[in-house]
């Protein structure tokens, strides 16, 4: 409305010295109102709430995880759990080493026990081992066997938590825990499956 009364004024119309010493204040304020108004047709609508975080999908954390350890964890932001993944199975692997190399001594410590047996099929009798009882070889040569092989079930365990963590959590990190979450619980009378009278209860979540 300023604006336009302004620019009604006749400009051949005569001004006294008084309304000469006002024309430059009018001119200020119509300088500083006009681009008042041009900035606020320039502002833009903030649209960055509406911004929402996409998530990959669980099936395909899970097959990554699948094809490379760890994989599935770097998608889920969560590449502080690879070291652990791979220090798993690094620490599977050796014992099974372990276990196999003692396995080794005490199945050649046995073969060679007998009188009949010169050809050392499975290699010298270790110093260790020598004059061990025979009985005794044989069960520690079974123990050692058998704990060799459940660690390839152990291993075969550890790759599948692997896959099954990515999984899980990919599922999780699409669920909202922030702090503008509220919980509203509503009671109400019902009727139970026999008739009899009972009371149903409501948990709602929702945002604030």
């Amino acid at each position: 409305m300023m604006i336009c009364l302004f620019a009604a004024l006749p400009a051949s119309a005569q001004t006294s010295p008084g309304e000469q010493e006002l024309l430059p204040v009018q001119q200020h304020f119509m300088n500083r109102v006009a681009g008042s108004a041009y900035s606020d047709m320039l502002e833009l609508p903030d649209t960055t709430d509406t911004v929402r975080e996409t998530f990959p999908s669980p099936k395909s954390v899970m097959f990554k995880s699948m094809m490379i350890p760890g994989w599935g964890q770097i998608e889920n932001r969560q590449a502080w759990k690879v070291p652990i993944v791979y220090g798993l199975f690094a620490g599977v692997g050796y014992y099974t080493y372990y276990l196999n190399g003692q396995y080794q001594d005490y199945r050649a410590a046995y073969y060679n026990s007998f009188s009949e047996n010169t050809d050392q099929r499975f290699g010298p009798t270790p110093v260790r081992l020598q004059g061990v009882n025979r009985s005794q070889l044989q069960s520690n040569r079974n123990s050692l066997r058998n704990r060799r092989d459940f660690m390839a079930i152990v291993f075969l365990l550890a790759y599948g938590l692997n896959a099954v963590d990515a999984y899980v959590f990919a599922h999780m990190r699409s669920f909202d825990v922030s702090d503008d979450l509220t919980a509203r619980t509503l009671l109400s009378p019902d009727l139970l499956a026999d008739g009899s009278p009972g009371i149903t209860l409501s948990i709602s979540l929702s945002k604030k």
